[in-house]
């Protein structure tokens, strides 16, 4: 197999905006004042709805697209800014996969994955060699003589990450890879960039619109909205302690947290007249993360708690859960006081009668 490289490239972005000229005159901003650094040797996920601004994002790493206002950066050299042979140089360093796999129909996988080779230069005789050790690597040699038309989703874009690895590149750009296959399909492709980045050390930004896919592969996530960051940080903070609504609205959807229908349409922001219960968010993360603490709260303080939904999960090796609880409104304070000095966190959805 290809030996680790020690030099993955970080991606910094220092105050990025993009505009493009609208067919009748003027400008429509697709990106404001971005602000964002990837560490080198990480996967980091940029998750944002369809429009947020995340594919003009990813294509300024390789100069697909020139900012308008400030830098990009790639292993400090500036993208926008590079031309000719410098350019050139930055795309050798900047691998991408795509989410309809862009493969030529008319070459073998093993064909397809030696283009970038032949485009580069590269003499014949190292072809052969690095595109079979690449073929094992994405786990297809008993496929290398077979055409696209031949192969799964799941294979396609096998070939379209080895072909994406062809030059050595020290970052991997990922372009919604996965949301076109299947989901066990797409745990698949998804341990085999968790490999590459642990065995190559690249560095892998990649897009998504699936706080799954960042949950499962992540170690950093900044999430997208209006073309502007409006949170970042390790996955594992940000699933915690989420502070932006448009980040909170993805997560509601992976952790458990989903309320049920029947007491969501019943849910008001403040307590009835004739009383009722407090809905609570309760966020089990670090040393107490799997303690029984609803079993305590009701032993300590005997305080009645209904659970309505939740789960418990792992991000990156940190346990993590939620649960969403009803419990006395009378007590609400009393309880998420005895919580949060346990060292979870709560919030009030509201109250039903």
């Amino acid at each position: 197999m290809t030996e680790k490289q020690t030099d993955a490239a970080s991606i910094v972005f220092e105050a990025v905006g993009k505009a493009f000229d609208k067919p009748g005159g003027g400008t429509v901003a697709a990106l404001e004042d971005v602000i964002l650094t990837v560490p080198p040797g990480t996967i980091t996920g940029i998750i944002g709805r369809s429009g947020a601004g995340k594919s003009t994002l990813l294509r300024m790493v390789n100069g697909l697209e020139r900012p308008t206002s400030g830098r990009v950066l790639v292993g400090g050299q500036d993208v926008g800014t590079a031309k000719g042979p410098a350019l050139r140089a930055i795309r050798r360093d900047v691998g991408m996969i795509f989410q309809h796999f862009n493969l030529l129909s008319s070459r073998s996988v093993a064909g397809n994955i030696a283009l970038p080779l032949e485009i580069a230069g590269v003499p014949k005789a190292q072809i052969a060699p690095r595109v079979a050790d690449l073929i094992a690597r994405v786990g297809l040699s008993a496929q290398a003589d077979r055409y696209p038309a031949e192969l799964s989703g799941g294979q396609k874009q096998r070939v379209g990450i080895a072909r994406a690895l062809a030059t050595g590149p020290k970052v991997l750009l990922s372009d919604e890879a996965t949301s076109a296959l299947d989901p066990e399909t797409t745990q698949t492709v998804l341990a085999l960039l968790r490999d590459i980045n642990r065995d190559l050390g690249l560095t892998i930004l990649l897009i998504t619109h699936e706080m799954a896919v960042v949950r499962d592969i992540a170690s950093h996530v900044a999430v997208i909205d209006g073309g502007r960051i409006v949170e970042h940080g390790t996955t594992y903070d940000v699933f915690v302690a989420p502070k932006h609504a448009t980040t909170r609205s993805f997560l509601s959807g992976v952790t458990g947290v989903t309320l049920p229908e029947f007491i969501r349409h019943r849910l008001t922001d403040s307590l009835p007249a004739g009383g009722g219960d407090e809905v609570i968010r309760v966020t089990f993360a670090g040393q107490h993360a799997t303690d029984p603490m609803l079993a305590l709260l009701a032993r300590d303080l005997g305080i009645e708690v209904n659970i309505l939904a939740g789960a418990v999960e792992e991000i990156g090796t940190h346990p993590f859960g939620n649960l969403l609880v009803s419990l006395p409104a009378g007590r609400g304070a009393e309880a998420r006081s005895y919580l949060e000095r346990h060292g979870l966190m709560t919030e009030v959805l509201g109250y039903v009668g």
